[in-house]
């Protein structure tokens, strides 16, 4: 278990080396081009079996102790460790980010994205798989900054060098945004570590800020939440987020989406709710403020964008979208309870299973009508799913009741938890506050409905095309490979959600108890 966690985390970054030297004379084919997109869907799915196996080897009857891990000293004089191991709460996450990345690369073996050589293509994809990874896996403050700023380069190339109209633009105001925003995460993890004595998360978390005293507890989570706010992308610290995701390349969108965004959230439950809980007592109301003004800011946004004239890009779109979901996510930790923190990372879950599948689609839709304008695809002549590419309009019309929460799948539950959560909100916490908090996000989830809707009529609903009219391709045979997982799934969760919930509450109930069982 312990070899096949490190295997995980760094077996990406051994790929990226190889994928970047010559290939031996009897693996380059006719293309080396398709050489190199073959590796990487090598490597990625030899990735996702190994978190397969971890999952497999995981004990399931003990989900809150920390299973699989590595410590090793690696600075002494800062005490810093090359510290992994995987919980309940890590290891969706790690399973969910193998699973993505093995699917882009998938698709892209069949649909190679146009700009430079595919060398740096899967290169970067692998750097990018195992930094995510090794977000998920470290247990030390100082290896979870490195991690999490590991990421950034290879997503900033990726978009400025893979992307479409407007990436250059795209791609600094990603790096400016995240980068300015890690270095106030850094001073708070700095903070943190030199005031407590040691940069063990899981230290951290059994001391549960007795370390710490209230106010730099404050402090703390107001430098450490605003780098997590940025990737997260939390209202309005969110403006860097639409234009990546409108000039990145579908597989770009899809991890962008996926699993980066997770990260943030990510960090408030492992490192913010239990290293300064005081804090955190102070911040929640302010935290919750700003996430149900995401839900309600994204949602009318999109349907801003959605309305007929309005010249709306679809995977701008998508992209507000995740603004909003992300909002359910952070009023669910913000409440502070089991319920509302489970809620968040079940809505984690399925927000990278839905909107990874969105992306994907729209990538599609893309490619078939060389735009993803709202207006030019619900036109006299435009999309009509239904009537040209049937699967495809079904896949997306699922996408959508999906994404707005529709009870039995993936999205519903996450939402209504951490709803839930916010309704009851933890000791301590203003109850007429979080009422109207959860009154707002009720609000919310109607005009998600909405814009989702519209979307669905004016994209897959129109006239018969005529007799004459060019074919259009419906799904393709690569495509049903690359998405199918992502539905599956997406259903799976959605009627069996004890699948997540047994893993994750076992290790909140003890991350929210101080570390004691």
């Amino acid at each position: 278990m312990q070899f096949l966690l490190a295997f995980t985390v760094a077996g990406p970054l051994i790929g990226a080396v190889a994928a970047l030297l010559p290939a031996p004379p009897g693996l380059k084919g006719k293309s080396p081009d398709q050489a190199v997109l073959r590796h990487g869907v090598t490597v990625t799915g030899v990735i996702l079996a190994a978190a397969l196996a971890l999952a497999l080897g995981f004990d399931h009857d003990q989900p809150s102790r920390m299973q699989a891990t590595t410590d090793i000293s690696w600075i002494p004089a800062l005490d810093v460790r090359i510290h992994l191991g995987v919980d309940g709460i890590s290891l969706p996450l790690l399973v969910l980010t193998a699973l993505l990345t093995f699917l882009c690369a998938l698709y892209s073996y069949f649909k190679p994205p146009a700009g430079p050589s595919p060398k740096g293509f899967v290169a970067l994809l692998l750097v990018l798989e195992s930094g995510t990874l090794a977000t998920f896996a470290v247990l030390d403050l100082m290896l979870f900054f490195l991690a999490f700023e590991t990421v950034l380069i290879p997503m900033y190339f990726l978009i400025a060098r893979w992307g479409g109209e407007g990436r250059q633009r795209a791609a600094w105001r990603f790096i400016l945004f995240t980068l300015l925003g890690s270095v106030v995460m850094l001073l708070g993890l700095l903070l943190v570590g030199l005031k407590a004595g040691t940069f063990d998360m899981v230290a951290l978390a059994t001391d549960n800020g007795r370390g710490l005293n209230p106010s730099l507890q404050v402090i703390a989570v107001i430098a450490i939440g605003i780098g997590l706010a940025v990737k997260t992308p939390m209202w309005p610290l969110h403006s860097w987020l639409p234009d990546a995701h409108t000039a990145a390349p579908t597989v770009g969108s899809v991890l962008l989406a996926g699993v980066l965004l997770k990260m943030g959230t990510y960090g408030f439950v492992r490192i913010v709710l239990p290293v300064a809980p005081e804090g955190m007592h102070v911040f929640a109301p302010y935290l919750a403020a700003f996430a149900v003004a995401g839900i309600i800011y994204g949602s009318l946004a999109c349907l801003a964008l959605a309305r007929p004239g309005a010249k709306g890009d679809l995977k701008r779109l998508i992209a507000y979208s995740s603004v909003g979901h992300m909002g359910f996510v952070l009023l669910g930790i913000a409440s502070m309870t089991p319920t509302g923190v489970n809620g968040a990372l079940f809505a984690n879950i399925a927000h990278g299973l839905i909107t990874g599948l969105l992306f994907f689609l729209v990538g599609a839709i893309k490619d078939r009508y060389g735009t993803a304008d709202l207006d030019t695809l619900a036109g006299a002549t435009g999309a009509a799913l239904y009537g040209r590419a049937p699967r495809l309009g079904g896949l997306l019309a699922f996408g959508a009741v999906a994404s707005l929460g529709l009870p039995g799948l993936a999205g519903f539950w996450g939402e209504m938890l951490a709803m839930f959560g916010a309704f009851q909100p933890a000791e301590g916490l203003s109850r007429p506050a979080f009422l109207t908090y959860t009154a707002v996000a009720c609000f919310g989830t109607l005009l998600t409905a909405a814009y989702l809707l519209v979307v669905v009529r004016r994209v897959c609903m129109g006239a018969k095309p005529a007799a004459d009219a060019p074919l259009l391709a419906d799904v393709q045979g690569y495509e049903f490979a690359a998405w199918t997982p992502l539905a599956a799934l997406t259903v799976l969760a959605g009627l069996w959600p004890a699948v997540l919930l047994g893993l994750t509450d076992p290790a909140v109930q003890q991350l929210l108890a101080g570390g004691k069982p």
